[in-house]
């Protein structure tokens, strides 16, 4: 009698599910659907049905295994968001690669880091970001831009002039390594985040559609950058469900307002900086968003003047609360409501009630219930672990809950309230900035004795990156100088946008900073 299926059970396409088999069969079924329609820097508009976007996936992935791409290679991808973005994931998917991103706007110093970390066989890049990465890897594909890369002309549209569609019959696992994706975290190196297919398919993509996250009528106007697992996650449950993505060339108020009205979005998420510029354009009185059904925010509380200007434009519009991770594949928590005095008590941090698919208690340092704590799950949805890192990956995941180092209020009811994160996160217009990292390039500087950076709070960017510094005696410190010396080294959203000098950093007993405290000084 066997002990159980065999080995290739799982990756025969008699049974088989994977990422890159949901594009297929999608395409199979809703050929003629719009998949996704680009809005390009020139004006140009492209609009590619399921069926086409999964012939230039299979055709991209013929082009990959060409390059000697194999199976559980990795292949990166440095770009903004595009067409070429979308169809070299789903390629890299097919052929059983890993797939991994790099953010475009990266320094070189933070690039060769990642790139060291995830030691891709491959990158497709935009041709400004050649020089920087071709020293790092084997081969590297290039493109014009992530816009209109698939254009004629372009190194990897001429890849795809091949004339067979199909796809070839690729041995590749649901339980197989789908995407690496980076998080930065608390750490000052990058994590990269190992995510099977499986977890979407039994987890996160079937939350999304059960909780009416997504459904297939949907034109979802995509803004979050997809080297995000805000990004990468989202198309893959948009193309999961059957809707239909819009990218746009900008994420600028005024573009996207005619986008909400030309291409009669229905659906799309950001975080509270964006709709706080989207309110504050000047012509959005006159603006048509009548199409808008829901409104997605995370990664910070929304003013309420916010929510109450959109919905006296469109009365119906629904708004999701969303918190997740990662580490959990995007899963978590999600919330509904038409006006902010329908949130549970009122509290603005609220984050919604964790989806069926995951299991959530909220503990004290000893594990033990509590009301307010950190927030730890259980789920199909959590990650393989961290690459290359197993030290970590033990330390977020003993005991058999995946520690998410974020500090919440449960209820009665299972609500979920957002009060802090357990470590010195600093979450900046919606992207995660690693205090230590600011502080330790920083602290290089010459004149910088010690220096401190928290989040302080900001009506733009939700929390501002905030510097304290103490002077070495004697020797002051320019401004511009040491801002200057931090966008060498750091992307433009990690740059402190306030600096404050003291005469010394609070600290406690134990020789602790205390960041609560400079938070306080900051308010002052």
């Amino acid at each position: 009698m066997s002990d159980g299926p065999p080995a290739d059970y799982f990756a025969s396409r008699l049974r088989r599910a994977t990422l890159g088999d949901v594009l297929e069969r999608r395409a199979l079924r809703d050929r003629d659907t719009p998949a996704v329609v680009v809005h390009t820097g020139d004006q140009r508009r492209l609009n590619l049905t399921y069926g086409q976007l999964d012939v230039l996936a299979n055709r991209m992935g013929r082009a990959l295994r060409r390059q000697g791409i194999g199976t559980r290679d990795v292949v990166a991808m440095m770009a903004g968001n595009g067409l070429d973005h979308i169809v070299t994931y789903y390629a890299a998917l097919k052929i059983g690669a890993v797939f991994t991103t790099l953010n475009p706007n990266l320094t070189e110093f933070e690039t060769a880091r990642q790139l060291e970390s995830a030691r891709p066989r491959l990158i497709v890049a935009e041709n400004r970001l050649m020089q920087m990465v071709a020293r790092s890897v084997e081969s590297v594909i290039a493109t014009r831009t992530a816009s209109d890369s698939m254009t004629p002309g372009s190194e990897l549209a001429a890849m795809l002039e091949e004339e067979d569609p199909l796809a070839d019959d690729w041995r590749v696992s649901e339980h197989d390594l789908a995407m690496i994706i980076y998080t930065s975290g608390t750490e000052t190196e990058p994590k990269g985040v190992r995510i099977p297919h499986r977890n979407f398919l039994i987890a996160t993509s079937p939350a999304w559609t059960g909780e009416r996250y997504v459904e297939p009528d949907d034109r979802f106007l995509l803004l979050a950058p997809m080297h995000t697992m805000a990004g990468v996650g989202t198309v893959t449950n948009l193309i999961s469900v059957g809707a239909t993505i819009v990218l746009s060339a900008s994420t600028q108020a005024a573009h996207c307002v005619e986008l909400i009205g030309s291409e009669r979005i229905t659906n799309m998420s950001q975080t509270p900086t964006f709709y706080v510029r989207l309110t504050e354009y000047g012509d959005f009185d006159r603006a048509d968003i009548s199409s808008l059904r829901q409104a997605h925010t995370y990664g910070g509380v929304i003013p309420v003047r916010v929510t109450d200007a959109m919905s006296s434009r469109v009365p119906r519009l629904s708004w999701a609360t969303y918190w997740g991770q990662t580490e959990l594949s995007q899963l978590g928590a999600i919330g509904y409501y038409r006006s902010q005095t329908e949130i549970p008590g009122r509290d603005p941090r609220w984050i919604g009630r964790a989806v069926p698919q995951v299991e959530v208690r909220v503990v004290d340092e000893a594990d033990q219930p509590t009301e307010v704590g950190e927030l730890i799950c259980r789920s199909p949805a959590v990650m393989e672990g961290y690459h290359r890192r197993p030290d970590l990956t033990a330390e977020v995941t003993r005991g058999g809950w995946l520690r998410t180092g974020d500090i919440v209020r449960i209820d009665q009811d299972m609500n979920l309230f957002f009060y802090d994160r357990k470590k010195d996160v600093i979450k900046s217009g919606g992207l995660n900035v690693s205090s230590l990292e600011v502080e330790g390039v920083l602290s290089r500087f010459p004149g910088v004795r010690e220096v401190a950076v928290v989040g302080t709070s900001d009506p733009v960017w939700s929390e501002a990156v905030t510097a304290f510094i103490v002077r070495e005696d004697g020797k002051p410190t320019d401004g511009a100088e040491l801002m200057a010396a931090a966008r060498r080294e750091l992307a433009a959203f990690k740059v402190p946008k306030r600096i404050h000098y003291l005469r010394a950093l609070p600290r406690d007993s134990q020789g602790k900073v205390l960041k609560r405290q400079l938070r306080e000084l900051a308010v002052d």
